[in-house]
């Protein structure tokens, strides 16, 4: 018995050592603090692996590769939240203070965690980094000072789903009598795209009807008798996790065209329809920008120095995979903002919550430098301002062709005549709320 003990405790032991070997757990007095609440489990984990990987995988080769940022090194620590908002705040709560300097950027993969710690990360001073989710009003520099949904927002995706089906029908104008419907997950994250979809059936007069599906999305058939019934044009998927394959298995077991269907960029992966296969054959999705790219630079670096010297978190086959590249493009552009404050206050330093914030307000990813960090073909230029906390977002739509996602239109943009009055309208709405005034141009300047 004392045998069986020692052999269990050793191997505890060692299954612990390998994961802070993965996942450092303490940051040194010279290490820069990555908080990184996560989730791996339940109906999202799939999503949660696959995006997490990505993203601690480029931590590791920036460590492994250069060092860190001008010497200083990456340390962080995992908090699983399960996608559920109260465990993200505590979450928050728990990281914060760790590291030299505390928690110097928050990257929830959560927009309803995003809404419950506004307030919060700007009494921190700490910066949300929110690439293509959160509140899309808080592309707005001037009232939301911590808030960063650099590369595109639910309403800029929303925009251009819609721009793309205008041009698919032969212009907007064809769009008068069409009947658009968007299935969403209920909570904010599901709920936000619902004011810009408003804002574009008034302008060209198509029918909006709106249908939300119950976390975690495993039971639509209601939703989808609703469809059977009404016979939209298009519809418009705004899930996660398991709700989009549910999504698309019930479209083909209602027969309903999946080339007729448009996902957010967080229901156009790998995980929501390799299960389906052939039957998604035809389903849409707007990208962040990139899609799969097995053939990029920066993924053909992580398979060599990462998971070829073994360090890598997950699957070696979900290398270059869309989640896998969006984790890593999130960890790229917080740590690009981390290299711009060091730029102002200091190189080989460690940074705080509010330097960070200015670096990620001043960020300016040039062609030549995503070039060199090995983003050739995966971005396109991106910079922010005190004004603009979002920079350009451009994306394309890509189409599963019952094997792999392939891409199956031009770059596009919102319209910004649309997308500036609603962002500042609602903007304003939240500053007289919370009784804030804009930034000044000093203030732009700290």
């Amino acid at each position: 018995m004392k045998r069986i003990k020692t052999s269990v405790l050793g191997a505890v032991f060692a299954l612990i050592t390998s994961l802070c070997s993965i996942y450092p757990m303490q940051a040194q007095a010279d290490d820069q603090f990555v908080a990184l609440p996560s989730f791996r489990v339940g109906p999202y984990g799939q999503n949660g692996q696959a995006f997490y990987g990505g993203f601690i995988d480029y931590l590791t080769y920036v460590n492994m590769k250069d060092g860190g940022v001008n010497g200083v090194k990456f340390a962080w620590e995992e908090c699983e939240t399960e996608y559920n908002n109260a465990k993200g705040v505590e979450c928050y709560e728990r990281l914060k203070g760790k590291g030299p300097t505390g928690a110097t950027v928050f990257q929830s993969l959560s927009t309803g965690v995003t809404f419950a710690l506004t307030d919060k990360a700007a009494k921190d001073k700490i910066p949300l980094l929110t690439i293509g989710y959160g509140r899309a009003d808080t592309q707005d520099g001037q009232v939301f000072k911590y808030n960063f949904p650099i590369l595109g927002t639910y309403w800029t995706a929303a925009d251009m789903l819609i721009q793309h089906i205008g041009k698919k029908e032969g212009g907007l104008d064809k769009l008068k009598g069409k009947k658009i419907t968007l299935v969403y997950h209920d909570s904010p994250y599901g709920k936000e795209p619902i004011p810009l979809l408003q804002e574009r059936a008034a302008m060209h007069g198509f029918t909006l009807k709106n249908i939300p599906v119950t976390h975690p999305g495993v039971e639509q058939k209601a939703a989808w008798l609703q469809i059977r019934q009404d016979k939209p044009d298009y519809i418009l998927l705004w899930g996660w996790g398991v709700m989009n394959s549910t999504s698309i298995k019930e479209a083909v077991a209602v027969n309903y065209p999946r080339e007729k269907i448009y996902g957010v960029w967080w229901a156009g992966a790998e995980p929501d329809v390799k299960d389906v296969a052939d039957g998604a054959k035809g389903y849409n999705a707007v990208t962040i920008q990139h899609g799969a790219e097995p053939n990029a630079d920066i993924v053909k670096a992580l398979l060599t120095q990462v998971h070829g010297k073994g360090q890598g978190t997950g699957p070696k086959e979900e290398v270059g995979q869309v989640l896998y590249l969006r984790g890593v493009m999130s960890a790229m552009i917080g740590i690009e903002g981390i290299r711009a404050a060091q730029e102002r206050f200091g190189k080989g330093k460690v940074m705080t919550g509010e330097q960070v914030r200015w670096g990620l307000e001043n960020l300016n990813l040039s062609q030549a430098k995503l070039d060199a960090l090995g983003f050739k073909g995966v971005m396109r230029p991106i910079s922010t301002s005190c004004m603009d906390h979002m920079g350009v977002a451009w994306t394309r739509i890509h189409t599963w062709n019952g094997k792999a996602w392939e891409f199956t239109s031009d770059w596009m943009q919102a319209d910004e005549q649309i997308l500036k009055p609603l962002v500042k309208a609602t903007a304003d709405k939240y500053a007289a709320e919370k009784k804030l005034t804009r930034r000044t141009g000093q203030d732009c300047q700290s």
